[in-house]
């Protein structure tokens, strides 16, 4: 029965720790493996890589009740029923991606798995990839199999939307593969939507694709709206009330996408579609996005008084992270944004409540606030570039100056609701003039 399978989990990032947290506490006995020894060393003290809510006492406790170990001995995963294949693949400069760490993986799991073990891929993958993997999988064993289940993760709810999902995606080639595959995600309450690879791949770049699609179609609207005297949260709000677009339609202005996933499915659209390279859809909403910086980061200049990079205007940013809840700030928009004001402001403060400073490449340039208060209040400008909890429960009237009070630019359209401009504060945000 499932509830008594092995499970390995190969590749221990983010992914890969909430697929460990996720499945040992559906009772199964997990095998965490990654090459890293110091990762292991500790993941073994409940110290994760990544932060992520509930994560590190998740881990803690399923050790603790042993349905969940960690090894950097591959030798251990021959004990497995089933194998997660959880790297967070690796995103390059130009949003293509890395599958070295992936198809190393493969090839040492087709050497090490018992009989009949079944690999399930939760990386992202271009779409083609999965069938090349499962040849190199059965050309090493051919009792092997392997199906594609993309991840369904959203940062700083990771584990729960792990297990709540709504629907899982199951791309598969042989029906006795997804028999087998089902009885482990019977664990998990939710619709299975079975399908081949490649379809299953299509599914998360489409998916994806359209959400980034969105975020810059809303973008464009907002920047109409300010230049028209419309309000883009009362736009969102009457398109949402169409029952053909609804409530939860990826409708929020802001400073465009980051953190390298909706960008690599666009990148891979991009490359299929590459004999309309002059008029590529999907690389004009990847080139939109790129653009959008610029467009907050020259707003921000017409806010100021004295004009750009006049001499002693003291800018501070909140928040780093691409978005709340985490601490990384790997392909981070707000990192982007922060190095181009970089190159027209030279007194910059941020401040970020988890950002993890040791993942900054190159000079810093700025100076980390000890608090978001302190920052305000030493700011002529601040720019709001993610949308942390904390910032709303900020003393903002004890920040304040009166002699001459701060520009708040509120590029996520956080704080509308703290009345900042009542207090005195000249509060600016997206989509409104």
């Amino acid at each position: 029965m499932a509830k008594k399978s092995a499970v390995g989990v190969f590749g221990l990032w983010h992914l890969g720790c909430v697929l460990s947290a996720a499945w040992s506490s559906k009772k199964c006995r997990v095998i965490g493996f990654d090459y890293d020894e110091s990762l292991i060393q500790k993941l073994k003290q409940s110290e994760p890589p990544i932060f992520e809510p509930n994560l590190k006492e998740t881990l803690k406790k399923n050790m603790r009740q042993k349905t969940l170990s960690f090894t950097a001995d591959i030798a251990q995963l021959k004990e497995c029923d089933y194998v997660f294949l959880s790297y967070d693949t690796p995103v390059l400069d130009n949003d293509g991606s890395d599958l070295t760490p992936l198809e190393r993986a493969i090839d040492d799991l087709g050497k090490v798995l018992k009989k009949g073990a079944l690999v399930i891929v939760s990386s992202q993958t271009p779409v083609g990839t999965c069938g090349d993997f499962r040849e190199t999988l059965k050309s090493a064993n051919a009792s092997l199999d392997l199906v594609y289940s993309p991840e369904n993760l959203r940062l700083g709810e990771a584990i729960h939307n792990y297990l709540n999902p709504g629907r899982i995606i199951l791309g598969s080639e042989d029906k006795t593969a997804e028999k087998k595959a089902l009885e482990l995600f019977k664990l998990i309450p939710a619709k299975v939507l079975s399908m081949n690879l490649e379809s299953a791949e299509m599914v998360k770049h489409g998916i994806n694709a359209f959400l980034a699609m969105s975020i810059a179609f809303t973008n464009e609207l907002s920047d109409l709206c300010e230049k028209t005297g419309a309000d883009i949260l009362d736009v969102v709000k009457g398109m949402k009330s169409d029952p053909r677009i609804g409530e939860k339609a990826y409708l929020s202005p802001g400073i465009g996408f980051s953190g390298g996933t909706l960008g690599r499915d666009l990148k891979v659209l991009e490359s299929v579609d590459a004999s309309q390279a002059k008029g590529n859809f999907f690389g004009e909403i990847h080139a939109r996005n790129r653009t959008r910086k610029h467009t907050v980061i020259s707003r921000l200049k017409t806010l100021l008084p004295n004009g750009a990079g006049a001499k002693g205007q003291r800018i501070g940013v909140l928040g780093l992270t691409y978005k709340p809840g985490t601490s990384t700030l790997r392909r981070s928009l707000p990192v982007e944004i922060v190095r181009e004001l970089q190159k027209v402001y030279s007194q910059i403060s941020v401040f970020d409540p988890k950002a993890d400073f040791s993942q900054w490449s190159g000079e810093k340039g700025f100076t980390i606030a000890s608090s978001a208060e302190k920052l305000v209040k030493e700011s002529d400008a601040v720019l709001i570039l993610t949308e942390w909890p904390e910032f709303k429960t900020l003393r903002w009237s004890a920040a304040l100056r009166k002699s001459c009070p701060q520009i708040i630019y509120d590029a996520k359209n956080c704080l509308i609701d703290l009345s900042l401009s009542k207090m005195g504060y000249r509060y600016v945000r997206i989509g409104r003039n």
